[in-house]
């Protein structure tokens, strides 16, 4: 009895690790508050998938961030916006463990990371710092929760990623998130694939009505269908402690009771994560800002976390026939939602007027996903490399003018293409402070685009389609002390603040110097702040004279300069 006991713990331990490859009980919560989620691992985002947890920090700044275990600093990136201040450990079995948008570092940490940035002279920096450099111990204290970077409120961005950079959903680790709640649908979306395929008497996407039942899983409104079609989802889950729409981590579909489609969000590359454009209905939520996931796998659409796949995931409905679809949406902790969908077979020999060739793209320019192609016309040129779209695609290229309009931002890219403007009409004053700018929806406001200047041609990169011009910027950023002014005593503050701000093409650079020397002062473009904080122990004087240059992004710039008197 005693040894068929072990021989079956032996097949659970065996079966649990084939389940779940990952070391257990290895890493710990890194904060000292219970984990409650604003972010899920995967969940979509604007152009990527998270690639990480979002931890709430109680709406506030400052909680003590601990080292998820033991390892080495390996690499450290300051940033004004994307991670803001983040901090890699590499640990002794191969993973690494990421924390983002700190506040700041531990005063160790914060030691080597300030005298790398006045030795460079710059607050942007990144840093990778050898084993033995850094060294962390379990349980170290390695910095401070804030709210740096693009982060929108304060909370603690944590990764776990495996040794060739592949970001794993944490709780695969045993990180444990309180989750009772099943996965919500918001929508279910039917598309007729082809010209000859139809939904419910129309070809164009439709949306299909959902009855919630009292076990919190939904039934579709019966449909009629024939042809190739496929099907889309707006899902979430909402976790214990929190309010927030998550992300989910798996979807299956099955046809008849035969899985046709699986999308497991466990582990991607970011390499790919650009395509998560490919994953969801670009187009639709573009216009309408809903993200509809294709229950299907479209061609040139390399994401990894498909599996189980038939036919791509797309149905083929016959006339005169009966098929029931369903789809089942998990969290991490398993609580499970299924959606049924009762589909009719029934061939129509005349659809709806609002027909898929009544509403496709219009264009000028017809282009071939596998070539490269150059647009031209007047003094613009535009240059699109090879595989820049999804799909063979015809665009609209047309120039009046400084204005360029390439086809509608409706439709997503793969990577970036360029813009050139052709400048020798300008006479020289004019030139230096030209940029390429996009326009938005309604031609009322430009955003600039990182834009290079040479002799006759302004060059821009970017990767959205739409309304471009040229815009010009010839007002200077503005300066404006917050907690000082000039001849005055400042022995109270323990930092100097300075507003600093560009109405047009935005704030490139900046340098800052008390009695001659270069000084830190940390920039928040959210705020328009940069900050020096007295800590670094750079004067030592009482008299001190403050110097401050700002430049913005064609070249404006201006000088502040003030004294003041600290003991």
């Amino acid at each position: 009895m005693k040894r068929i006991l072990i021989f079956l713990l032996f097949l659970v331990a065996k079966y649990t690790v084939a389940q779940n490859p990952y070391p257990q009980d290895y890493f710990r919560n890194p904060l000292d508050i219970p984990i409650v989620l604003a972010g899920t691992f995967a969940e979509l985002r604007s152009n990527h998938f998270h690639a990480g947890m979002d931890i709430k920090t109680q709406r506030k700044e400052g909680l003590n961030v601990i080292a998820a275990a033991e390892g080495y600093v390996s690499r450290i990136k300051i940033s004004h916006w994307g991670y803001g201040k983040a901090l890699y450990i590499t640990h002794p079995n191969g993973y690494t463990s990421v924390y983002a948008h700190l506040q700041k570092f531990s005063p160790k940490i914060e030691a080597y990371i300030k005298h790398k940035q006045y030795e460079n002279e710059t607050f942007e920096i990144e840093v990778f710092p050898k084993i033995g450099i850094l060294d962390i111990a379990n349980n170290e204290h390695i910095g401070f929760s804030g709210n740096t970077g693009g982060s929108t409120a304060p909370h603690l961005h944590f990764e776990l990623r495996d040794k060739n950079e592949r970001p794993i959903n944490p709780m695969l680790f045993g990180l444990h998130v309180k989750d009772t709640k099943k996965p919500t649908v918001s929508g279910i979306y039917a598309y007729a694939i082809d010209d000859k395929a139809h939904i419910n008497y129309t070809n164009r996407i439709k949306k299909i009505r959902l009855i919630p039942l009292q076990n919190g899983n939904y039934k579709a409104e019966n449909m009629t269908a024939h042809g190739k079609i496929g099907f889309g989802i707006v899902t979430t889950d909402r976790l214990d402690g929190a309010l927030n729409k998550n992300g989910v981590s798996n979807i299956k579909t099955s046809s008849n009771g035969n899985e046709i489609f699986e999308i497991d969000f466990k582990r991607f590359s970011f390499n790919e994560t650009k395509h998560i454009n490919r994953l969801i209905d670009y187009k639709y939520y573009k216009e309408q800002k809903i993200r509809i996931q294709k229950l299907f796998v479209q061609a040139n659409n390399p994401l990894s976390l498909y599996k189980n796949t038939i036919n791509n995931g797309y149905l083929q409905i016959e006339d005169s026939t009966n098929t029931i679809y369903n789809i089942t949406i998990a969290d991490y902790n398993g609580n499970k939602t299924t959606v049924s969908l009762d589909i009719t077979g029934k061939k129509m020999d005349s659809i709806s007027n609002n027909s898929i060739s009544e509403i496709k793209e219009t264009g000028n320019y017809f282009l071939y996903a596998n070539q490269a192609e150059t647009l031209h016309k007047d003094n613009v040129s535009v240059f699109l490399p090879k595989h820049t779209f999804y799909d063979d695609l015809l665009i609209n290229f047309n120039v009046n003018s400084d204005t360029l309009t390439l086809h509608t931002p409706s439709v997503p890219t793969q990577k970036y293409f360029s813009i050139t403007y052709n400048t020798e009409r300008y006479n020289k004053l004019d030139k230096d402070k030209l940029f390429i700018a996009r326009l938005n929806t309604f031609n009322t406001t430009k955003t600039y685009v990182n834009t290079k200047q040479n002799e006759n041609t302004l060059i821009a990169r970017t990767n959205i389609l739409g309304t471009y011009t040229i815009a010009t910027d010839t007002v200077s950023p503005v300066i404006n002390p917050i907690n000082f002014k000039h001849k005055k005593w400042i022995s109270k503050e323990t930092n100097l603040r300075v507003k600093i701000k560009d109405k047009h093409s935005g704030i490139r650079n900046y340098r800052a110097t008390i009695n001659g020397k270069w000084v830190l002062m940390e920039y928040e473009p959210k705020k328009d702040l940069l900050v020096y904080n007295f800590s670094d122990n750079i004067i030592t004087d009482v008299e001190h004279n403050f110097k401050l240059i700002v430049i913005d992004n064609v070249g404006n710039s201006s000088t502040f300069e003030a004294s003041f008197f600290r003991k």
